[in-house]
């Protein structure tokens, strides 16, 4: 991996002098008692009379914002879609490597605190637009901008990982509070992050399967070949499109065949990367469908539903317990990540008691009187 941040760095080196000084810029300010670094590249077409979407970039695990920008580089798009870009630093750990504390359940450096502040930062001096305010990420970074999306929702319209995921701890702390537009772009081949998943961590299709049900998308994709434009890159690539989610929400994964831990369409092809398309076009033409405003409007009638019923322990090891409001009769469903039915009842209490024999991601759905509401509970 430092093979590959030294690539990249000499590659920043070399295309540096091409970005005019005005518009990339350096910035830091202390937060929770440390110095936190950035960066901010501010298109030429930026007019500050007029509001303007903010994309933050967060570099992986090992890296920084400085490769970051070269690598995942979204500075051309912003040249002609008017955006402004953030690119934010981690911090270091005991090796001197740069990370996002996506993992360590509210423990140790407090980085969503540290991404909101930086929002409020460059919103101070620039025209952002706080409906059109987005997350991506590589690797660590995608780990990241899905812990944005459930603890930042508040601000965070949609966000798009690659070669990231999710932890099942992670998961189980979500506190997304709309429907929540999210993008998926991961390598079948990926060494680093098991598209299988590994212990912890989400396989990639399961991960995206808990979108698609919290977003309430078609569960039934619609498949495209991307065209096999660059034949000597080692993989293809597939995409997959989950539309009609609440709010106009949807899901997309881009299936990389054979790839690896790499970005789609980068400048320096390395760990099989697919040249096929480049992932940060892609990102962007997702991005830009989206408005937090629209987004909050269906998470309101969400909250409200969510008083319907609870459930918890979350995660549980054995069983799960179901308190409702009202005594009327329900239909209980349970199913896996996979859709497979597990558990269906009918009851007419306010409080039931469920035993599950298997493992993992499961989705409780009840409905009464014509309402249904879903929840997603972890096994262990």
């Amino acid at each position: 991996m430092k093979f590959l941040y030294w690539v990249i760095l000499l590659l920043f080196v070399t295309l540096s002098g091409s970005v005019s000084a005005q518009t990339d810029i350096e910035g830091s300010f202390i937060c929770s008692g440390i110095d936190r670094t950035y960066r901010l590249y501010i298109p030429e077409i930026y007019d500050a009379s007029a509001p303007v979407p903010l994309v933050l970039n967060l570099h992986g695990y090992g890296s920084n914002s400085s490769e970051q920008e070269v690598y995942a580089d979204f500075r051309g798009i912003a040249d002609t879609a008017n955006f402004i870009i953030v690119l934010p630093d981690g911090t270091p750990d005991n090796g001197g490597n740069q990370f996002w504390n996506s993992f360590a359940l509210g423990q140790g450096v407090d980085d969503t605190a540290f991404l909101s502040t930086l929002i409020d930062t460059v919103m101070a001096h620039y025209s952002i637009d706080p409906n059109c305010i987005y997350s991506t990420g590589m690797s660590n970074g995608g780990f990241m901008s899905y812990e944005l999306a459930c603890q930042l929702s508040g601000r965070i319209a949609a966000i798009a990982s690659v070669t990231g995921s999710m932890t099942l701890l992670q998961q189980s702390g979500c506190d997304a509070q709309h429907p929540t537009p999210v993008m998926q772009i991961h390598g079948t081949a990926d060494g680093t992050v098991s598209y299988n998943g590994s212990f912890g961590v989400y396989a990639i299709e399961d991960l995206v399967a808990n979108w698609v049900n919290f977003n309430h998308c078609s569960s039934s994709a619609v498949i495209t070949e991307v065209p096999d434009n660059s034949t000597n890159d080692g993989c293809t690539a597939e995409h997959y499109l989950y539309p009609g989610g609440d709010a106009g929400s949807s899901v997309e994964l881009y299936k990389i065949i054979g790839g690896d831990h790499s970005w789609p369409g980068a400048p320096v092809n390395i760990n099989v990367t697919n040249m096929d398309f480049s992932a940060s076009k892609e990102i962007w033409r997702f991005f830009r469908k989206y408005k937090l405003s629209t987004l909050t409007s269906a998470g309101v009638e969400i909250a409200e539903q969510k008083e319907f019923m609870k459930i918890f322990p979350n995660p549980a090891s054995e069983y799960i317990d179901l308190n409702f409001s009202s005594a009327s009769t329900k239909e209980i469903v349970v199913t896996n990540a996979q859709g497979k039915l597990i558990h269906r009842e009918k009851y007419n209490g306010i409080s039931s008691r469920i035993y599950l024999e298997e493992k993992g991601l499961f989705f409780v759905s009840v409905s009464e009187n014509g309402h249904q509401e879903t929840e997603r509970i972890i096994l262990y």
